[in-house]
């Protein structure tokens, strides 16, 4: 910024003041002219559409201009520097494509170069203001591609770390336990078909626990195979054509049947044996996910609920008076009592949902593909198991045990953290209220 620190101390004030008359002067319509233009292009308008984002976002864009016109080099920057660091951080949590904000930059410093033309001022004076805007705003957005870029390389490392942790279970574990879900479902097929089964219509296998598997745990485990992208295209076969032309009474449309299922089958195995470079990272107290984890797996969640129209919701959970069993029992038993209830989270919910030890006894869950009624059912579910099961401690009487849960469901905000704020302001009313219930908080 040549310019803005070389220049005399009259000749950028004076330019300073045009400015801010200008942008104080035309701010109404300077927001307007940026949402106007960005709503049209359709990669900008996805994360702008959502009623919260355009009233949030229109009152943060009002303050960053009016902040940008007030910043003065020869004072203290460090709050300034600060704020387009943390506006850079967030537009690489919401994967805003880097391109689109400068976009939106250039935009404004035509807008308000173009009110500087029309003041009408000497060569020089209209020099040394369009100078100056170019040089500040050129300055924040520095900051906020530095800061995007840092944050984006962290979030790559973080999630290829995830993925190593979840392949680091027993694989073996894994693999056959999704072998018998896919042929549980397969078996329930054929019973419907031969006039055993409970219902006469099966359900779609992309529906079944074993589709949500592929497509939620799996998509996350094996991002990029061709094997799985082959045992996907087979689901879709099979939900799209096996289904409708199974027929008892024809041998050959089961046997079609069966030899797609044990293609499946076969892809799955191979799928498992190109895992390598295992690693471990589980909570150790609790093998729940790390909390590290989270922005891998709600950030994709998100994005997948919005492109598939699908449901999303998270539970945050908090065991009640954890301090208070602390100072009564010892830590040991507190750590008892935490293990108890991840083992309790872990199998109330699918393969395909995600439990994380959010902190010291919380705990986040990530239901896919589940609505607001789904999850507040599972919800209520923990919260009576938890109350319902005594803690066993050796030689000492048995724990009771209850928890608060905030429910929220995905509404179509693109950040991640919206969401999970939402779910942590439900839980805190549920622990204000008298604790050990369930409440539901404003969508997300």
């Amino acid at each position: 910024m040549s310019f803005w620190k070389t220049s005399s101390e009259a000749t950028r004030q004076a330019a300073r003041g045009r400015l801010s008359t200008i942008v104080r002067q035309n701010i109404d319509g300077l927001v307007a002219t940026f949402y106007e233009t960005f709503l049209r292009d359709e990669e900008a308008s996805a994360f702008l559409s959502h009623t919260v984002v355009h009233e949030r976002l229109s009152h943060s864009l009002r303050n960053w201009l009016l902040e940008l016109i007030e910043a003065d080099p020869y004072s203290d920057l460090d709050a300034f520097d600060k704020r387009q660091t943390k506006i850079g951080e967030i537009h690489a949590r919401l994967k805003i494509p880097n391109h689109v904000v400068m976009e939106g930059a250039s935009l404004l410093k035509t807008e308000i170069a173009c009110k500087v033309a029309e003041l009408d001022l000497d060569a020089l004076s209209t020099a040394h203001t369009l100078i100056l805007l170019d040089e500040i705003i050129d300055y924040a957005m520095r900051l906020m591609g530095a800061a995007y870029v840092s944050d984006t390389k962290r979030r790559v490392q973080t999630d290829e770390a995830f993925r190593f942790l979840s392949l680091g279970q027993d694989i073996n574990l894994e693999r056959e336990t999704q072998r018998a879900t896919l042929m549980e479902w397969s078996q329930s097929v054929l019973f419907s078909l031969l006039g055993h089964g409970k219902n006469s219509t099966p359900g779609y296998l992309a529906a079944s626990p074993f589709g949500l598997w592929v497509r939620h745990r799996a998509a996350l485990l094996f991002q990029g195979s061709p094997i799985l992208t082959s045992i996907e295209k087979l689901i879709g076969e099979i939900d799209g054509e096996a289904l409708r032309s199974i027929d008892g009474s024809q041998p050959a449309s089961v046997a079609e049947f069966q030899r797609r299922i044990e293609e499946i089958k076969f892809l799955l195995n191979d799928l498992f044996q190109a895992a390598a470079s295992l690693e471990t990272g589980r909570d150790p107290l609790t093998r729940a996910l790390n909390r590290r984890f989270l922005p891998s797996v709600l950030g994709r969640e998100i994005t997948l609920a919005k492109n598939a129209k699908t449901p999303l919701s998270v539970l945050m959970i908090d065991v009640d008076h954890f301090k208070a069993i602390n100072d009564k029992y010892g830590h040991a038993v507190g750590d008892i009592v935490l293990r108890h209830t991840a083992e309790l989270l872990l199998n109330a919910v699918r393969t395909s949902d995600f439990v994380f030890r959010y902190g010291g006894e919380e705990f986040l869950i990530v239901l896919v593909e589940t609505d607001g009624t789904e999850a507040s059912d599972i919800a209520e579910r923990i919260r009576e198991q938890l109350a319902d099961q005594e803690v066993s401690v050796r030689d000492r009487d048995a724990v009771s045990v209850t928890a608060s849960i905030g429910v929220a469901t995905y509404e179509g905000h693109p950040d991640y953290e919206y969401l999970v704020d939402a779910a942590d302001k439900a839980l805190y009313r549920a622990k204000n209220e008298g604790r050990n219930r369930i409440v539901v908080g404003a969508a997300g």
